[in-house]
């Protein structure tokens, strides 16, 4: 069964991870640019250097159709294809589409039509509408497949670590070219400068360790997220899958395996 996962973030990667695990061939797709900040969570690396692993999975960047077919032929590696969906989804014409961008800010897409199963991620979801199914991407029923009704709406605050939560996370002030020589898992101290937009500088927003950082280069709009600082010293998670997209890709298999199943 062919999936196409929308979205290299840690949500979509981690769904793209367990699905391949499980024997489904699985292509990511995603736009030239990704603004993702978790790389080290995520399979976003192979977007800029051509190949990423994640807990023991690898991706390759697919410049073009024949890449992506080759790729599933192999079962070697996930590829990942950045060019217009349109093609892709006509070549590929996936049995899955998941939709993993969670856009969180942005009105919700309707999926529906693009594949014979649609599962969507993200807030204000509604099955049926939105996507055939939705699963829950809220701490609140994390990974709940919804076959009738919405994703919860968006909460205010993002869950708190080592008593912290939108503190740790520096936001564009502005669009421009996101430039640091920063890397995923540096220690940083409060108020270190880390990265700079134009002549913005953007520091540390407390002590701890760089769990997110956008790619050096990468364009950003005013309020993308850029920067995230895991405070809790050793015990940091900044690579390899957390728990939160663990549970929500155990919730799209699930989704899955019903519908195949004819539940």
């Amino acid at each position: 069964m062919k999936v196409l996962v929308r979205g290299i973030g840690d949500i979509g990667s981690a769904v793209a991870h367990r699905l391949f695990r499980e024997g489904y061939a699985v292509v990511l797709h995603d736009v030239p640019m990704p603004t993702t900040t978790r790389r080290g969570m995520a399979f976003t690396d192979a977007v800029f250097e051509g190949h990423a692993a994640l807990e023991g999975v690898h991706a390759v960047r697919a410049h073009d159709l024949a890449r992506v077919r080759e790729s599933l032929d192999s079962q070697n590696a996930i590829p990942v294809y950045v060019r217009d969906i349109a093609p892709l989804l006509a070549n590929l014409r996936p049995s899955v589409l998941v939709d993993a961008r969670m856009r969180k800010h942005a009105a919700p897409e309707v999926q529906r039509e693009l594949a014979p199963l649609t599962v969507g991620l993200g807030p204000e979801l509604v099955a049926g509408r939105h996507a055939d199914v939705v699963v829950e991407t809220s701490w609140d029923g994390l990974g709940t497949v919804i076959t009738e009704g919405a994703s919860r709406i968006l909460a205010g605050e993002p869950r708190e670590i080592a008593g912290h939560a939108r503190d740790r996370y520096v936001y564009a002030p502005f669009e421009g070219i996101f430039r640091t020589r920063a890397r995923i898992g540096d220690a940083v101290r409060k108020g270190q400068d880390v990265a700079e937009i134009g002549s913005a500088m953007l520091t540390a927003p407390l002590d701890g360790l760089l769990r997110g950082l956008t790619r050096d280069g990468v364009p950003v709009s005013v309020r993308t997220k850029v920067i995230e600082v895991d405070p809790r010293g050793r015990e940091a998670e900044v690579r390899g899958i957390g728990e939160r997209p663990r549970r929500i890709a155990d919730g799209v298999l699930r989704a899955i395996r019903s519908t195949a199943n004819g539940e």
